[in-house]
């Protein structure tokens, strides 16, 4: 939708977006808009669609099946648009605020926020959910998270390859072995030196566990991966002691010694974790192979799209398939 805009090719028979949620019985909700004027320096005066917000309206008459587990709205937050796009630039300046993890102030987050915030308070508490994929669903879980820990309202969410950077992909096995270990150590000290900031992250967590995200990932996405890693580290126990790994997925070097109060996005009590387990077609390539969103509904070659998934929760403890 938002590269026919910009290409204006909207509403024309060359337009890309068919209105396809109208088989869903949704509608475009044009009260609630996810745009605004965008102030980096490299888009000034662009005007920034960010995502939309679907209203689910069946026509008079309708069969609906199982009509009270539907959403009374949809909040879709789009993706990194594509080289040569005017959204561009915008798009990178936001992907790297999320490498630095500075997103939650920037400009489009805060207008995520304050917008679902509003759909949520003048809808009564209408059942809202979020979804997005890469940049989009680093908005949803930002959203989501705040949604939750400062109002109380758990919407149900659906993140598309939610990006975590890592440097998993630079260094071999055994040396991200090596730093995992003296990290999990270096945690652990710091938690004793500052046993405040752990439990600053024990209230978090308590706080955060009635929410339970769908994350979708794929083993061979590096921009996703390490959601993988952070579950599947927690659930198997690091050998040097089960305090450590518990204390190494709550703390962070930087914010304990400066004694910040942000977290890290990753830092999730609870989720639901899809794996993509399909093989790709042709093998794939490039970031099509583990990051396209096309992966998510299209089939591969003659193989259906097989997902494997398992329930993470909170205490660590009850972690189980599901």
């Amino acid at each position: 939708m938002e590269s026919d805009r910009t290409s204006k090719k909207e509403g024309t028979s060359t337009a890309l977006a068919p209105a396809w949620w109208e088989t869903f019985h949704f509608r475009p909700q044009c009260d609630y808009k996810l745009e605004f004027p965008c102030r980096c320096v490299l888009c000034p005066r662009l005007f920034i669609i960010y995502g939309a917000i679907f209203e689910y309206a069946p026509p008079p008459g309708a069969k609906v099946a199982n009509r009270r587990l539907a959403p009374s709205y949809i909040v879709a937050f789009r993706g990194t648009m594509l080289a040569g796009d005017p959204t561009c630039p915008s798009d990178v300046v936001n992907d790297i605020s999320i490498v630095l993890n500075k997103q939650h102030s920037c400009p489009r987050f805060c207008h995520a926020r304050e917008t679902v915030e509003k759909l949520v308070d003048e809808s009564g508490g209408s059942s809202v959910w979020l979804a997005g994929h890469s940049l989009g669903a680093a908005i949803a879980l930002d959203v989501g998270r705040h949604m939750v820990i400062n109002l109380g309202f758990n919407l149900q969410t659906f993140l598309f390859n939610p990006p975590l950077p890592s440097l998993d992909p630079v260094i071999g096995e055994e040396a991200r072995r090596v730093v995992n270990i003296f990290g999990d150590i270096g945690r652990c000290i710091l938690a004793e030196i500052f046993p405040h900031r752990q439990d600053q992250m024990e209230e978090l967590f308590q706080r955060l566990a009635p929410w339970v995200p769908n994350l979708y990932v794929n083993p061979k996405d590096a921009f996703c991966k390490r959601f993988i890693a952070y579950f599947e580290r927690r659930e198997h126990r690091h050998p040097l002691s089960r305090a450590i790994a518990r204390e190494a997925t709550v703390m962070s070097y930087r914010d304990v010694i400066f004694n910040r109060k942000s977290e890290r996005p990753h830092l999730l009590p609870c989720a639901k974790l899809w794996k993509n387990q399909s093989r790709l077609k042709n093998g794939g390539h490039g970031l099509k192979r583990g990051h396209g969103l096309s992966q998510w509904w299209q089939q591969q070659g003659s193989q259906a799209l097989v997902l494997s998934h398992k329930l993470y929760t909170w205490p660590f403890e009850a972690c189980y398939s599901a």
